[in-house]
């Protein structure tokens, strides 16, 4: 992030959240992987030590810090391997929802929860057969006296298996196309609600979820802002939720890019090192300006965000460009490592693995460039 607009408080957060991590989390990051998820006293110490959902306001009894507390957050995990700790999800993608369209009464019993960890959030946008066209949704709410009740499911939940509620899109009005789309917050201890945990190629220690729904009853105050409204609310919002995707991918390119150039430096082949050699020298060199031009598209991404500007279509190009990008860069770090890449034993493997959804989760690079042609006056199909 732009170096303007860090202060000594900003380094002061780092630091100490550099600390908690090396000492709560790196070292149990194997275990965790095996077990396909972190535990909830993590999440309990996160919230003492105000590391979850820093930008509510005061007056909900948050911090009201800026969106820079988060980038750190974002970044500082990565760095110290927990990449699949589902945090940015809760606090920089479901929870907003929360803050922005809830009733009175659901910001008063949740948000505390969710700024301690007692509480885990979610949201269920995708589905089994929609993928990134969150117009085509079909889990259905359907009124019924006070009540709405919901029947449909939603796939690659994270934070599915530990979440306490979900932001749900739902069809409120199937008959009205994205307008009649609403978001609605759901308890997931109801009766009908059923999770199934996923086996995923990476992000082991991330619980991600399908998430099914039969007949759940919810009281009609549970809709996040207006009836019809869902869809606007999901573009609004998604500016946000892909710039976090694009902080992991430029993170987790120049971790990976760090684990190359140190492999390349103290691997000796032919009486020499590794990165002596032309073909490899050129691609790290490659590796390095993809990285620099990566990380200054994001801090303006970042510090045009801070500002209130929109940046719907710059995103959509940095989102796509990024995902793309770290995967070229893990893919040429786990190459200069040979058959030592392959090894589960080298940080470069777990990396590799990692990346590969950064292109595709928040919209896919297609669904990127479907975005950016539109706004460009393009109508492609």
């Amino acid at each position: 992030m732009s170096a303007e607009i860090y202060g000594p408080e900003h380094r002061i957060f780092r630091e100490t959240f550099r600390r908690f991590v090396a000492n709560e989390i790196t070292p149990n990051v194997p275990q965790w992987e095996k077990d396909g998820a972190v535990p909830r006293e993590l999440w309990l110490k996160m919230g003492e030590q105000g590391f979850l959902c820093p930008w509510i306001p005061e007056d909900m009894g948050g911090l009201g810090l800026g969106f820079e507390y988060s980038v750190i957050l974002n970044e500082e995990l990565i760095k110290g391997d927990a990449y699949g700790f589902g945090v940015p999800l809760h606090s920089d993608v479901a929870v907003p929802y929360v803050e922005s369209y809830a009733s009175d009464e659901i910001k008063e019993q949740w948000l505390p929860k969710c700024i301690s960890g007692e509480a885990i959030a979610c949201i269920g946008l995708s589905e089994p057969g929609t993928g990134s066209d969150l117009a085509a949704i079909r889990t259905k709410a359907v009124k019924e006296g006070d009540e709405y009740v919901i029947s449909g499911s939603k796939v690659f939940i994270t934070n599915g298996i530990l979440a306490d509620f979900c932001v749900l899109a739902c069809k409120t009005d199937p008959s009205a196309g994205h307008r009649g789309t609403s978001l609605i917050f759901v308890p997931l201890d109801l009766p009908g609600v059923k999770r199934r945990a996923l086996e995923k190629m990476g992000s082991h220690m991330q619980d991600t979820a399908e998430l099914s729904f039969d007949e759940v009853r919810v009281p009609l105050g549970n809709l996040l802002g207006k009836e019809g409204e869902g869809f606007k609310y999901m573009m609004a919002k998604l500016q946000r939720e892909r710039l976090e995707v694009c902080i992991k991918s430029q993170v987790m390119a120049e971790e990976c890019f760090k684990e190359g150039m140190e492999y390349a430096k103290e691997r000796k082949a032919f009486g020499k090192p590794i990165g002596d050699f032309q073909a490899n020298a050129f691609k790290l060199a490659e590796m390095a300006t993809d990285i620099e031009f990566g990380r200054t598209f994001l801090d303006s991404l970042i510090n045009d965000f801070i500002n209130g500007v929109d940046i719907v279509q710059r995103v959509s190009m940095a989102k796509y460009w990024l995902g793309e990008m770290v995967n070229r860069i893990a893919y040429s770090a786990l190459q200069l490592h040979g058959g030592y890449g392959y090894m589960e034993e080298y940080r470069i493997c777990r990396l590799y693995r990692d990346v590969r959804a950064l292109s595709i989760y928040a919209g896919t690079s297609e669904i990127m460039k479907l975005i950016v042609a539109r706004n460009m006056g393009f109508s492609p199909m």
